[in-house]
């Protein structure tokens, strides 16, 4: 009898291995060729003219190394000093100062327009793109539908396949210059499609909201994001501590039910970095330890929060705010 469950045990193995093997295998060019046609129809009943259909769809394409790239994202370990020496060194930070004072009158209408400061603007753009230098290469339809193709998260793909079929429909960008990053983020922002049909602005008033090539628009559409998602000008990102007593990491994290005043976390034995008292300050503020007790800590407000809104990367918006406090300080 055992003998029987063990050769049915082993037979079943090789069938998931097998049915495994295969699911993998069926993500063929002539698969994509049928999933095409049903993405047509979906898109042509959304209410896309035919004509528009016809363009882009004859030009995309089935793309195995982005799928490759979205199921195998980094695993390696790093530090949050590891991630500031690679996303904030020297040099970005001296062309972040030089890139302030190039669109300084034009960076300072649009923070007091939107009440965002200029150098949170000037370190996204940074962070996104090397200021436009890093957009990606990729046909941004052929990267989307192959990833809503692949199917794990095919709705979320899909969704923002049709929001990339209204920015071409709508005349922002030309079908043959419509490239970004393998995950389908676009232009100097690195928005996805959607995030660009509900934040981009066209600053310029030109009709195009430009988010590719026109500074203009790159920045008003930044500060609009912040904006809208409830940036406060009149506060900064945070600033990091020393802990004095081991209670304070008991209320550590982003959760609102941790959010206190700076009074509240003075009296749990936060300092300042170099020791000395808080800020005397009616703000709320969240302790948080990217890397541990033993790491580096913060005290973060209000517009950390509004930046994880951006990336949800506790090291993403500690390396914004800590490249906005060097261009503040002038390198």
């Amino acid at each position: 009898m055992m003998g029987k469950i063990r050769r049915l045990a082993a037979v079943l193995s090789v069938a998931v291995f097998f049915s495994a093997a295969a699911a993998s295998q069926d993500k063929t060019e002539a698969g994509f060729a049928d999933y095409l046609k049903s993405l047509k129809n979906e898109a042509s009943a959304a209410g896309f003219s035919q004509s528009l259909l016809d363009d882009v769809f004859a030009d995309i394409s089935f793309r195995p190394t982005v799928v490759k790239s979205d199921k195998n994202q980094p695993e390696r370990k790093i530090t949050l000093d590891n991630y500031l020496e690679t996303r904030v060194p020297d040099w970005k930070v001296k062309q972040a100062v030089d890139k302030l004072n190039e669109h300084q009158a034009l960076l300072k209408e649009i923070g007091a327009k939107y009440g965002v400061q200029p150098r949170f603007i000037v370190a996204l753009w940074g962070n996104e793109s090397n200021f436009g230098r890093i957009q990606g290469s990729f046909d941004v339809l052929s990267a989307l539908s192959s990833l809503a193709y692949e199917g794990r998260r095919e709705t979320l793909f899909k969704k923002q396949f049709m929001a990339a079929l209204t920015i071409l429909d709508e005349g922002h960008i030309n079908h043959s210059d419509f490239k970004g990053s393998w995950a389908g983020a676009m232009g100097q922002s690195q928005f996805m499609p959607t995030s660009f049909l509900t934040y981009a602005v066209d600053y310029n008033g030109d009709g195009k909201k430009d988010i590719w090539s026109t500074p203009a628009d790159v920045f008003a559409s930044i500060a609009n994001f912040l904006s809208s998602e409830g940036w406060r000008s009149e506060q900064t990102w945070g600033r990091q501590v020393k802990v004095q007593q081991e209670e304070a990491f008991r209320y550590a994290g982003l959760s609102k039910n941790h959010y206190q005043l700076l009074d509240s976390w003075e009296q749990l034995g936060v300092r300042r970095y170099d020791g000395s008292t808080l800020p005397s300050v009616d703000i709320k503020a969240s302790l948080v330890m990217p890397d541990g007790p033993e790491g580096r800590i913060y005290l973060v407000y209000n517009n950390f929060h509004t930046l994880m809104k951006w990336n949800r990367s506790s090291y993403f918006g500690v390396s914004v705010g800590y490249l906005s406090d060097r261009i503040k300080r002038g390198y």
